[in-house]
C-alpha cells in the first residue's frame, strides 16, 4: 500500500514508521524546516515497544514527486486542518481515502464537505509521544494503539485490506464497526485528560491527589458524554467510568500532547479541541460549563 503521511511530527513518524517497518511505502509530505531537521538528523523512534531507524525517510515537499497513493494519514494539530485541505484534495484526486489521527470529532464534517464522504475514513489514536530536541520520536506510554473503521458503506473493503496491512505492524491496531461511538468515546477521554492537564500545568499525578480537581476531570468527561448522546453515539455512564480508570491508570508523570505543547511554547490546539466542544454543544443546546471554564483557563496560552 502507498501510503502518504501528512504531519511528521511525534503520532505521524510513530504511526508512519511502523508501517515502514513491515515493508510498506511510506513518504511523508513535510515542509521545508521539517525536511532540514530530519535531514541533518535523522528520523527515529525511541520506544519500551522497541526502537526503529526510518534509514532513509522519503520527504516529499511538492506533490508533483507523487503519483499515485492508497492512503493518507492525517496527523497534523487542530490548528493546521483547514490548511491541509488543498494538498488532501491532490492526493483525493490520485486515489487517496483519508485516515484521520485529530482529536475532536468537528474536523470528520469539515473533511467529508471537503473531499466527499466515500473519501473520510473514521479514525483515532491513543499513544503518548513527543519530538525530542533532535526532532525523534519518544513514545513513554505503554499504549500504543490506531483504531480505525468505514464511516461510508464503501469503505468496508478498503478498511479490511488495511486491517490486513496494520495487523502486520508493532503497535495495537482496531477495526472498528462502530468508529462513530470510538471516536467519541476517544473525544471525551482526550477533552478531559488534556483539558485537565494543561489548566493544571501539570501532569495526571497531582491532578488525580486532589478530589476536587479530580471531580473536575470526571466532570469534563460527564459533559462530554452527554453532548456525544446528543448526536446520536449513545455512549453511557459505563464508559464514563471506563474513562476515568484510564485516567487513574496512567503512569503519575503521564500528561496530555496539548500541556507538552503549553510547557513548549507552542501554539495549542484548544480552539480545534475545547472549543470545537463548545460549537457543538451550542448548535444543539447543551450545556457544557466546566468544558466552557476549561477553554477560557487555558485560551491565554494557546499561541504564546
Amino acid at each position: 500500500m502507498k501510503i502518504i503521511v501528512i504531519g511528521a511530527g511525534a503520532l505521524g513518524a510513530y504511526f508512519g514508521g511502523r508501517l515502514e517497518e513491515t515493508g510498506q511505502e511510506v513518504r511523508y509530505v513535510v515542509r521545508s524546516k521539517r525536511k532540514a531537521e530530519i535531514e541533518e538528523k535523522g528520523l527515529y523512534i525511541h520506544s519500551s515497544a522497541g526502537d526503529y531507524a526510518i534509514r532513509e525517510p522519503q520527504l516529499v515537499t511538492e506533490l508533483t514527486e507523487v503519483n499515485d497513493v492508497d492512503l493518507v494519514l492525517l496527523a497534523v494539530k487542530g490548528q493546521h486542518l483547514q490548511g491541509t485541505i488543498p494538498t488532501l484534495k491532490e492526493l483525493v484526486q490520485k486515489g487517496a481515502k483519508v485516515l484521520p489521527l485529530l482529536n475532536g470529532i468537528e474536523h470528520i464534517s469539515v473533511l467529508q464537505k471537503e473531499l466527499g464522504e466515500e473519501v473520510v475514513v473514521g479514525g483515532l489514536s491513543f499513544i503518548i509521544a513527543t519530538l525530542n530536541e533532535d526532532g525523534h520520536v519518544v513514545h513513554s506510554s505503554a499504549f500504543h494503539d490506531l483504531i480505525f473503521g468505514p464511516l461510508h458503506e464503501s469503505q468496508k473493503e478498503f478498511c479490511t485490506e488495511l486491517h490486513s496491512i496494520m495487523e502486520k505492524a508493532n503497535f495495537t491496531q482496531q477495526l472498528a464497526t462502530d468508529i462513530y461511538v470510538k471516536m467519541w468515546e476517544k473525544y471525551m477521554f482526550i477533552s478531559a485528560f488534556s483539558g485537565i492537564t494543561t489548566a493544571t500545568n501539570l501532569s495526571i499525578g497531582p491532578v488525580r491527589e486532589e478530589k476536587e480537581t479530580l471531580h473536575v476531570t470526571k466532570m469534563l468527561l460527564v459533559e462530554l458524554k452527554e453532548l456525544a448522546n446528543s448526536y446520536g453515539a449513545n455512549l453511557t455512564d459505563i464508559q464514563v467510568e471506563q474513562a476515568l480508570e484510564k485516567v487513574m491508570q496512567l503512569n503519575e508523570e503521564a500528561t496530555s500532547s496539548m500541556h507538552q505543547d503549553r510547557r513548549k511554547g507552542l501554539t495549542l490546539e484548544v480552539d480545534h479541541l475545547h472549543g470545537g466542544a463548545v460549537r457543538l454543544a451550542k448548535a444543539k443546546g447543551v450545556a457544557i460549563p466546566y468544558t466552557e471554564t476549561i477553554l477560557g483557563m487555558i485560551k491565554p496560552f494557546e499561541n504564546r
